[in-house]
C-alpha cells in the first residue's frame, strides 16, 4: 500500500487511488494532480465536487454522463484530465476507480 503525505498521510490503494474517499481534502487533490503534471482551477474543482457527489450519491460515472453533466463537454473533459480522464479525474478526487474503467 502506497501512502501519500501532504501534511497529513492518505492510504492508497497498488493503483493510486485512495482507500478512504472521505480522507480527501484539496490540498491532496492538488499533491495527486501534481504527480500528473496538472495544475488545478476551479474548471478542474468543478468536475472534482461533481464526481465526488456522485460518488457519493452512488451514480455510476462514465465520460458520458460527465460529457452531459453541463460542467464541461467531453471535449473539456479531456484536455483538463490528459492520460485517461476518467481515472486520473477519479483519483485526484479521491473517489474508487470507477467501474466503467478498464
Amino acid at each position: 500500500m502506497e501512502t501519500l503525505t501532504v501534511p497529513t498521510t492518505v492510504a492508497r490503494n497498488e493503483e493510486g487511488y485512495l482507500t478512504d474517499a472521505t480522507q480527501w481534502t484539496p490540498d491532496i487533490a492538488h499533491a495527486i494532480a501534481a504527480e500528473y503534471g496538472i495544475t488545478l482551477t476551479d474548471e478542474h474543482f468543478a468536475v472534482l465536487n461533481y464526481l465526488r457527489q456522485r460518488h457519493f450519491d452512488e451514480t455510476p460515472l462514465t465520460i458520458r454522463r460527465i460529457g452531459k453533466s453541463g460542467i464541461v463537454t467531453i471535449k473539456e473533459f479531456y484536455a483538463l484530465f490528459p492520460g485517461g480522464p476518467l481515472k486520473v479525474s477519479s483519483k485526484i478526487a479521491g473517489i474508487p476507480k470507477p467501474t466503467s474503467c478498464v
